[in-house]
């Protein structure tokens, strides 16, 4: 006779538990998420961030970069072919998309860093005449929030961003960029104690929700939806121009047809304005903007308006 074998209770995952796994935010999936009411009953709202930051040729010892974002010829030092080619974007790229901007009637939201707004004023000028909106993003673009940094090291680093944005423009910024969209565990409670209104690091949605509260109010967040970011696509995965053109037209599309969502558009003037790309800049707003029913804003307000239905 076959021993009687007793039927095994499933072992338990002691690393699993129910619910999410930070704290930052509550579980929403988009069957819960709101139906934002955008302005002038616009099925979805339009914000374009343009990012202006500078890489430094000799970064500090124990500054913390993308490592994804190395010179073709090797990581070395100095490595004057990174530093030329973002060099490229603030004397040249930047204009190319500026005009593409112009020609559709966008505003752009700047992500400023400490470094960029005291090396180029002459951009701050040409940003400030067409209304920019400018969000802080960090000191270089070298140099991320990492958990490595200690509470007061991170807490003047923001400090410090958010500062240079105020001197540059005049007022203090009320939105956060982070150097590419880096935090750590406080971040976001470092940023509310800071001022902030808002903050674009975190791509888990393609509508605004809250992170909070933290000192006593949450911050917004304002997807940045990095599948369609020009470094993302065209510069890591090496997407090419058309195909990333097409990838804005039909996210765009979709994300119209739904409804009550926003999408943000994230470019880098040295990859989207070489010579090579801009024309499918230029390419994909036009099929994105012949569509009915769009709010193009800044996310200055775009993060007003989605507090008062959140």
């Amino acid at each position: 006779m076959a021993e009687h074998v007793p039927a095994q209770t499933p072992p338990v995952n002691e690393h699993r538990r129910a619910g999410m796994d930070q704290t930052h935010h509550a579980f929403r999936t988009l069957t819960e998420a709101p139906r934002f009411a955008w302005q002038g009953g616009a099925r979805i709202a339009l914000t374009v961030t343009l990012v202006l930051d500078y890489w430094e040729l000799d970064p500090p010892k124990d500054a913390d970069r993308d490592p994804r974002i190395v010179s073709p010829l090797g990581n070395f030092f100095p490595d004057w072919l990174t530093w030329s080619q973002r060099e490229y974007g603030a004397r040249v790229g930047i204009f190319r998309v500026l005009d593409v901007l112009d020609r559709f009637g966008l505003t752009p939201s700047v992500a400023l860093g400490a470094a960029a707004a005291a090396r180029y004023p002459e951009l701050i000028d040409e940003l400030t005449r067409r209304n920019a909106c400018f969000m802080a993003h960090g000191s270089f673009a070298t140099r991320r929030i990492t958990s490595r940094m200690t509470e007061a090291q991170e807490r003047a680093h923001i400090a410090e961003s958010r500062d240079a944005v105020r001197a540059a423009v005049g007022e203090a910024p009320l939105g956060w960029c982070g150097q590419d969209f880096s935090e750590s565990a406080r971040t976001p409670a470092l940023l509310a104690e800071a001022g902030f209104a808002y903050t674009t690091d975190w791509a888990n949605d393609d509508r605004p929700f809250l992170l909070g509260p933290y000192h006593r109010h949450s911050l917004v967040a304002l997807p940045p939806q990095p599948e369609w970011n020009d470094l993302e696509c065209m510069w890591l995965r090496r997407v090419t121009p058309p195909v990333w053109a097409d990838s804005i037209a039909e996210a765009f599309a979709y994300l119209h047809a739904e409804g009550g969502a926003s999408f943000n558009l994230t470019l880098h003037p040295w990859i989207t304005g070489q010579a090579h790309r801009i024309r499918w800049l230029r390419e994909a707003l036009t099929r994105v903007l012949g569509m009915p029913g769009i709010w193009r804003t800044t996310t200055d307000a775009l993060a007003a308006q989605a507090r008062d239905q959140l």
